[in-house]
């Protein structure tokens, strides 16, 4: 009965219905039963950190041998761990940061920045409207990263300091043409240029798509998320991850 009304109605809320209901009944004509995802997602979000939990306590008093399927397995239990512990923060609004870098080898400026990104046009031969100025707001981008505030940096770490070029660079649209590409450029270029774009192993901090992705949510964001954006992406670049 629920179903036949539902299927009457004509309206948003009821078609978001019909979707639903479609396809709950094609799982139990297919499987024979119905799945709570989201009750799903959160046992395994727990039986994980449980894993992790497990491992670590077994590694750590030397209960066993620390093969090395013993390890990868440890290390895909504790990247994925992590992964959901900063998804959870960030629906609850309680990530923070952490495990950052505070010695700097480089500072940017205004004058290093525009010459990298000239390398870039030349590279790809790029239109010649890539990597124009609309206003003097790429200045000012510079400038706020090493903002102050009573004596103390804004943003006292590398992370920051790149989370907030990608972020502002984005956001403030000042080329004519290329902002998206030059910021996730100039990130990866501040990133390089203080010696932590890859990791100990030799491992990408960032991998590519995941950096095109925080571009792109970047783009679509509102201002008033800007803080929430900018520790996402000190906690995909940070040391812990």
């Amino acid at each position: 009965m629920i179903i036949s009304v539902g299927y009457r109605v004509n309206s948003i809320r009821a078609t978001a219905f019909r979707q639903w209901a479609t396809s709950v009944l094609k799982q139990y004509m297919l499987k024979g039963y119905a799945v709570n995802q989201n009750a799903v997602s959160e046992q395994k979000y727990e039986d994980l950190k449980r894993a992790l939990g497990l491992l670590e306590n077994v590694f750590g008093q030397n209960l066993i041998m620390a093969e090395q399927q013993a390890k990868e397995l440890f290390a895909v239990v504790k990247d994925y761990t992590y992964a959901l512990d900063t998804l959870d923060a960030y629906d609850y609004q309680s990530l923070e940061i952490s495990d950052t870098t505070l010695q700097e080898k480089f500072r940017a400026t205004y004058e290093s920045a525009m010459e990298a990104i000239q390398s870039l046009k030349e590279k790809f031969k790029e239109s010649q409207l890539f990597g124009v100025e609309k206003d003097k707001s790429f200045h000012s981008s510079i400038g706020q990263i090493y903002q102050t505030w009573d004596g103390q940096e804004l943003y006292p770490s590398v992370e920051e300091k790149a989370a907030m070029l990608l972020y502002l660079v984005v956001k403030n649209h000042s080329f004519v043409d290329g902002n998206k590409r030059i910021a996730a450029t100039l990130f990866l270029w501040f990133l390089q240029n203080n010696g932590i774009l890859y990791r100990p192993d030799g491992a990408k901090r960032i991998a590519d798509g995941t950096l095109v992705a925080l571009t792109l949510m970047i783009a679509e964001s509102r201002m008033d998320e800007m803080d929430i954006l900018v520790k996402v992406v000190v906690n995909l670049i940070n040391r812990k991850q």
